[in-house]
């Protein structure tokens, strides 16, 4: 073989080795489909993480993964309410990136952890200072800031660097891109703190060249947080500055790195609840792949979203729900470490096994729509949350209210991990010790804290003896009907009987003279005067939670028909429904309560409890009411803007509403495992169960002007009834819903047999 028959011969060879190296590429792309490909594939083009920023959705716009234990996020630096995210879209500074954010939350902490890139020497802060005196702050500007599920860009004018942020599981990952020349820092201040957040201890470790350790403990909302974390850059220090106060709470620090070895800085960070050594074993192994992150996160993000896939041809409805979608699942979070690991607030120590523990459950919320939906989308989750509840209660063994890094808030009334376990029993949720959720249940509204003694000792809570009695009434009425449930379930007939007696306690506070739930006095028989349905006065010294008597007169979930026959008939009823929905808007008081928000007449969307009430006219024999008024809401309550939220986000209960409600369905009541009926707005949507099967939803013809169910067939089969069970969803199969202008009056309104 001479030598040019040779080099011919090497060059085919080479040919077919880059020609079956594009076929393997290939292969190996359909399966994990680029962002670039296509559109309609990668739904993660669609979830606007900006969506919630403004107005009072409180939501931050950082990257994390599904229910991720890191949320790194830019920090505004202002404490005020409509910060309690850290971020407001209405700002234009940056002192900081932090690494824990709350979702939609109404009250303000964590935000911890910053880290700031800049290209000078500071003079680091020794106490806790506001922003105004933080010489290293930085403008910004929305026309160079990105947000996608994964992944937050922004550059800093007063720097010239650009921030990427991206993380796993448990590892964010920084990127700085400083400009030629120049200085090359990061800081971190351990001392500075948002709203009610207060560090008691901070310190700042130097390991080696390339590693820093410390922790950060507080106090604020979360009694007992302690943050440990450890930090690795990509580049060695070659000059650092350390300062601390004499009493350790404010620890800040300036890092200087060689800008000759190119113009990138990368980070990666992990924390730990536990130790520093936990939080080493938390960090991702390996380099500093940023993009590789950045994708896999992505990838991760596009699998969660298409759990769900809908079909319509307006994209900004798309974009409504896919941010949805998105903000449904950024919480409860992932707190117990690689190892199992998690601190609880007593300072004990924990080990998960066989679970992963959670954290960040706003439970007065969630239990509405939230839990519902996490049924559908992952059940393994939900079975983690109650094993993770059962834990917390062995603390003081009563249920958790709402836990933050650990420690319990008491925020908010009621025990709505109940409903929670209940609809997770019920459902066929496997996984945690059904004995050990119901005596947990049990024992926690037996007890004597928050009311319930005054409840078991009149059979409601009278408004001279605790604020807010009718609220925590009517939950605890329910959470009663929830125990009893799963007494029944295990064959407790005597605890079924007991309970569910206690949970007709809405019965001594319904007023037919008004139609109201209003307060009652511990002789059983006057009313709280003067009554005003309108008046809202915030958390002190009011019969109601966050809201008026319009609003919280409406909470019988478990019993919907006996709370009609109270107000007499179907028709008396829906008149004060409709009356609900078309009153003025006027709220009178002097400490009206910010939380009434997104109001249609008295209906306030913006907040929870008011998150069932177009439902009810399904129960009234008139659902093409809730037909009507599901739309509006869907309607007006949402859009792809900064302010597309109509009140806090609540750690993804205003989304998971809209999720299951734009799909045609939601859970009025959840411990019962049926879902209402409403209004579909896709022509198709199509979620992806656990167990493999897919449950479709059709609304033919479905327009802005054909919101009615005309009729309706399951699997073929006539269907008209306005619920249907979790069961039937999880067998699979169609529900197709032919859609109108007109309502059919007829559809819905005949009494069958439920599935």
């Amino acid at each position: 073989m001479n030598f040019y028959t040779f080099k011919m011969l090497n060059h085919l060879m080479k040919n077919i080795a880059l020609f079956l190296l594009l076929v393997t590429f290939a292969a190996g792309c359909s399966k994990n489909i680029s962002k670039k490909d296509t559109k309609e594939v990668f739904l993660t083009n669609y979830a606007n993480p900006f969506i919630g920023t403004g107005g009072h959705g409180h939501t931050y716009p950082g990257a994390t993964v599904p229910f991720g234990m890191l949320q790194v996020s830019p920090v505004n630096g202002i404490s005020s309410w409509d910060w309690c995210s850290g971020y407001h879209y209405s700002d234009s500074i940056v002192v900081g990136f932090s690494h824990l954010s709350l979702s939609g939350t109404g009250i303000g902490d964590l935000a911890d952890i910053l880290f700031m890139p800049v290209n000078k020497s500071v003079d680091l802060p020794t106490t806790s200072s506001a922003r105004d005196s933080l010489t290293y702050k930085s403008s910004y500007s929305h026309s160079n800031e990105k947000a996608s599920p994964g992944y937050y860009q922004v550059y800093l004018n007063d720097h010239n660097i650009n921030v990427e942020l991206t993380t796993s599981l448990r590892t964010a990952f920084h990127k700085y891109s400083y400009s030629e020349g120049d200085k090359q820092s990061v800081i971190i201040n351990l001392g500075f703190g948002i709203n009610w957040d207060k560090a008691t201890n901070t310190a700042i470790n130097i390991e080696d060249d390339y590693t820093i350790t410390g922790h950060r403990f507080s106090t604020g909302w979360a009694k007992n947080q302690k943050v440990f974390f450890v930090a690795k850059f990509s580049k060695p220090i070659i000059e650092n500055s350390v300062v601390q106060d004499e009493n350790a709470v404010n620890s800040s620090a300036q890092f200087f790195f060689n800008e000759k070895e190119g113009n990138n800085l990368l980070v990666k960070v992990a924390l730990s609840s536990v130790s520093i050594e936990n939080a080493k074993d938390n960090l991702d192994e390996g380099g500093f792949d940023f993009e590789a992150v950045k994708m896999q996160s992505e990838n991760t993000w596009n699998e969660a979203l298409s759990k769900i896939q809908v079909e319509t041809p307006v994209d900004s409805l798309k974009t409504i729900f896919y941010t949805a979608m998105y903000h449904a699942q950024l919480a409860p979070v992932t707190f117990s470490d690689k190892n199992g690991q998690y601190r609880k607030e007593n300072d004990s120590i924990v080990t998960a096994k066989n679970y992963t523990a959670y954290s960040t459950l706003s439970l007065w919320d969630t239990f509405r729509a939230e839990h519902p939906l996490l049924t559908l989308l992952a059940p393994d989750k939900v079975a983690d949350i109650t094993n993770t509840m059962l834990e917390y209660y062995k603390t003081k063994n009563i249920l958790p209210v709402w836990t933050l890094y650990g420690n319990e808030t008491n925020t908010m009334t009621g025990y709505h991990s109940i409903p929670v376990i209940v609809e997770a029993y019920l459902k066929g949720i496997k996984g945690f010790n059904a004995e050990e959720a119901y005596e947990a249940m049990k024992t926690t509204m037996m007890q004597d804290e928050r009311g319930l003694k005054y409840y078991k000792q009149y059979g409601y809570i009278p408004y001279n003896l605790l604020d807010e009695s009718v609220t925590i009434t009517l939950e605890y009425a329910y959470n009663d009907w929830c125990v009893a449930q799963m007494a029944k379930a295990l064959g407790k007939d005597a605890d079924y009987n007991l309970f569910l007696n206690r949970s007709k306690a809405y019965q001594h506070l319904f007023d037919n003279k008004t139609g109201f739930m209003r307060g009652k006095s511990a002789d059983g028989t006057s009313w709280h005067e003067p009554f005003d349905a309108k008046y809202s006065n915030h958390r002190e010294h009011t019969d109601y939670t966050e809201g008026n008597a319009w609003q919280h007169s409406w909470f019988v979930p478990h019993n919907v028909e006996n709370f009609i026959q109270l107000h007499g008939n179907n028709d008396l009823f829906t008149d004060r429904l409709e009356q609900l929905f078309t009153e003025s808007s006027e709220i009178t008081g002097s400490n009206v309560s910010a939380d009434i928000s997104g109001l249609i007449g008295q209906y306030a969307h913006g907040n929870e409890p008011s998150h069932h009430i177009a439902y009810l006219f399904n129960h009234a024999e008139k659902p093409w009411r809730t037909q009507y008024w599901v739309r509006k809401i869907l309607d007006t309550q949402y859009n792809t803007t900064p302010n597309g939220l109509s009140g806090n986000e609540d750690c993804g209960q205003m989304s998971a509403w809209y999720v299951l409600s734009s799909i045609g369905l939601y859970a009025m009541n959840p411990a019962s495992t049926e879902y209402e009926i409403g209004s579909p707005i896709f022509e198709k949507s199509t979620i992806t169960l656990a167990n493999g099967k897919t449950f479709s939803i059709k609304a033919e013809a479905v327009s802005s002007e054909n919101i009615y169910i005309q009729s309706a067939t399951l699997n073929g089969t006539l269907f008209n009834k306005t619920t249907i069970s979790h069961k039937t969803i999880l067998n699979g199969g169609t529900l197709h819903f032919v859609m109108g202008k007109i309502p059919n009056k007829n559809w819905g309104v005949a009494k069958k047999p439920q599935n």
